[in-house]
């Protein structure tokens, strides 16, 4: 039988190690540690992004108090551009449209991606190519996408879309000439335009969604509706409302489209914002008023994410 020897006790405790003192970094320390190498390669880098990121948003500003055309010395107006501005009787209108389209674009646009990303997901094969055929029109230069697009909407019986429509007998419509149905065409090229890179983003966000649940809701006889409904939007809703916002803040500085499509017409019916901030620059050369006017847009942009984001915290999953 083999016994286990003991050390026997002496009954003197051993004093434990003192704590560490953490060393304080003097001045001599951090240099010789290169700090002063680290600061002396990033100055360059920060002052750089400084100029060509925060240099213009000041000049910005500083030009909205001013009435200048760029060309002679500017004239300090103070409040004055902004008071121009606001008693324009043009901007009423441009601002109604600018959020005509948002609505339009949040009503018959948003909804696209998501339906489009879950259809890709529930296909078993051949996933790859309708990937490549959704991403396809982000991939088209936007001029020449439009200028394909301003060929379609020929308000003629011959064009492309009215000779479409007229094999189910509709049409021809004036689409483009149209006052009320300018906006909703252009409402139309965008969503075609930015829905393809907006599934991808959705498409991503669903392969992180845990596969359990959805074998869970299949073995309780969930058909594809029900699972989109209970499974993966309830899983989406942060990347949901972040699109939301993104979309929104697009929206407001919608300015190419109308430009390219209907300069503004027909009857200002498809002016925006910033193709009224455009008109005060390159046409009437007055870039006070110009810049006044993107300053107001971008506090109005600020105001509405801050109520975005305390309207939306409450639904977010914690």
């Amino acid at each position: 039988m083999t016994q286990t020897l003991e050390r026997p006790s002496t009954g003197i405790s051993r004093p434990g190690r003192p704590p560490r003192r953490k060393r304080r970094l003097t001045f001599t320390g951090w240099f010789r540690s290169g700090g002063f190498v680290a600061v002396l390669f990033a100055v360059p880098i920060v002052l750089t992004f400084l100029y060509f990121s925060w240099g213009p948003v000041v000049s910005g500003l500083v030009m909205s108090f001013q009435r200048t055309n760029l060309v002679a010395a500017p004239v300090w107006v103070g409040l004055n551009n902004f008071a121009f501005v606001l008693t324009d009787p043009e901007l009423p209108q441009a601002a109604l449209n600018t959020v005509y389209y948002a609505a339009l674009g949040l009503i018959l646009g948003f909804p696209v991606p998501i339906i489009l990303a879950v259809f890709i997901n529930e296909l078993r094969r051949g996933s790859w190519a309708y990937n490549l055929l959704a991403y396809l029109p982000a991939v088209v230069p936007p001029v020449a996408g439009i200028l394909l697009w301003k060929f379609f909407y020929d308000p003629s019986s011959d064009g492309i879309f009215n000779s479409i429509l007229s094999w189910v007998g509709l049409g021809p419509f004036p689409w483009l000439n149209s006052e009320a149905m300018a906006m909703p065409s252009l409402v139309l090229y965008t969503t075609w335009a930015g829905a393809g890179a907006t599934a991808i983003i959705y498409l991503a966000a669903i392969g992180g969604i845990n596969t359990e649940l959805y074998e869970a809701a299949e073995i309780d006889g969930s058909g594809i509706w029900s699972r989109l409904w209970h499974v993966t939007l309830p899983q989406l809703r942060n990347i949901i409302f972040i699109m939301m916002l993104l979309q929104l803040i697009g929206t407001f500085q919608l300015f190419t489209e109308p430009f390219l499509f209907t300069g503004g017409g027909p009857n200002n019916a498809t002016q925006t914002v910033m193709l009224k901030i455009y008109k005060y620059a390159f046409v009437n050369g007055d870039y006070g008023s110009a810049t006044a006017l993107s300053v107001i847009l971008a506090l109005f942009l600020c105001l509405l994410s801050v109520v975005y984001y305390y309207v939306t915290r409450r639904w977010s999953p914690s």
